[in-house]
C-alpha cells in the first residue's frame, strides 16, 4: 500500500494532513518530538481506519535523528512515498529581543528540518511506484509573503521554504514532486493565544469571512499530492487575505 511521512503530525495541521492521507488509503508514519501520547492517539485512530500507523520520536533538525526517522518510517511500510514537511515552532520576539541561538533553532526546525527529512527520504522516492509520482509538500505560512514583525525569524524561515521547495522542485524532476503550501490563519494550538481585538482584526482581513481548519490546509496538500502535473508551486491556504 502507498505511504507517507507527516513530520510535527501529534497535532493541528500536521495531525489533519496524516488523518487525510490515512481516509485516502495511505499507511502513516506520524512523527513527534515530545507528545507521545497525542501521537499514539493519531495511530490509533489511522489503525482504526484498517490502515498501517507508526509513531516516531524525531527531532528533524538533527540530520541523524530526520534519517533515523526516514529510515523507520520505509522499514515499517516497506518504502516511502509522499513526505509532507510540516514540522516547525514559532515564537514571538522582536528583533531586539531576539537572539541569535532563537533565531537559529527556529530556522533549524522549520527549514534545516525540512532539509534534512527530504535529503534522507530521496533514496526512498526515488525509487517508488506510486502514480503519479512520489511527491514533498513543505508547510510554509502567508508570513512567508506579508512578513511579521513580532517573529521575523519564523517569517524569514516560511519564506526560505519556498525558495528550498523551488529549488528542490528543479533538482529531483521528473522523478519526484515537490510543493508548498503557504496557510493563512487557520486555528490551532498554535494560534490559540490571540486576543479577541487579535482575532476580530484578522477575521475582517479574510474575505471568506472564518478562520481556516487544519482540514482546509489537508484538502490543499491531498491536492498536491496527486497533482502529477504540478511542481514548484505554492498553493495559498488562507481565504483570500493576500487580495487585500
Amino acid at each position: 500500500m502507498p505511504s507517507a511521512l507527516v513530520t510535527g503530525s501529534s497535532r493541528g495541521i500536521g495531525r489533519a494532513v496524516a488523518e487525510r492521507f490515512a481516509r485516502d488509503g495511505y499507511d502513516v508514519a506520524v512523527n513527534y518530538v515530545s507528545s507521545e501520547a497525542a501521537a499514539e492517539t493519531v495511530v490509533e485512530w489511522i489503525e482504526s481506519l484498517g490502515r498501517e500507523a507508526v509513531a516516531v520520536e524525531a527531532d528533524v533538525s538533527d540530520p541523524e535523528a530526520a534519517a533515523g526517522l526516514v529510515g523507520s518510517t520505509a522499514e515499517a511500510f516497506g518504502g516511502l512515498d509522499h513526505v509532507v514537511n510540516n514540522a516547525g515552532i514559532d515564537q514571538h520576539l522582536y528583533t531586539e529581543s531576539l537572539s541569535p541561538a532563537d533565531f537559529d533553532h527556529v530556522m533549524d526546525v522549520n527549514v534545516n528540518g525540512a532539509f534534512n527529512v527530504t535529503k534522507a527520504a530521496l533514496s526512498h522516492l526515488r525509487g517508488s511506484a506510486v502514480d503519479p509520482s512520489p511527491s514533498v509538500t513543505n508547510v510554509s505560512s502567508i508570513l512567508a509573503h506579508t512578513g511579521a514583525p513580532i517573529e521575523p525569524h519564523y517569517a524569514a524561515s516560511k519564506a526560505g521554504l519556498l525558495g528550498l521547495t523551488k529549488s528542490h522542485a528543479a533538482d529531483f524532476a521528473p522523478e519526484i514532486r515537490v510543493n508548498a503550501v503557504a496557510p493563512g490563519h487557520i486555528e490551532t494550538d498554535m494560534t490559540g493565544d490571540r486576543s479577541d481585538e487579535e482575532r476580530r482584526e484578522q477575521l475582517a482581513a479574510i474575505p471568506v469571512g472564518r478562520f481556516g481548519q487544519p482540514e482546509d490546509v489537508a484538502a490543499a496538500v491531498a491536492y498536491l499530492r496527486d497533482a502529477g502535473f504540478v511542481t514548484g508551486e505554492t498553493l495559498e491556504v488562507n481565504g483570500g487575505e493576500l487580495m487585500r
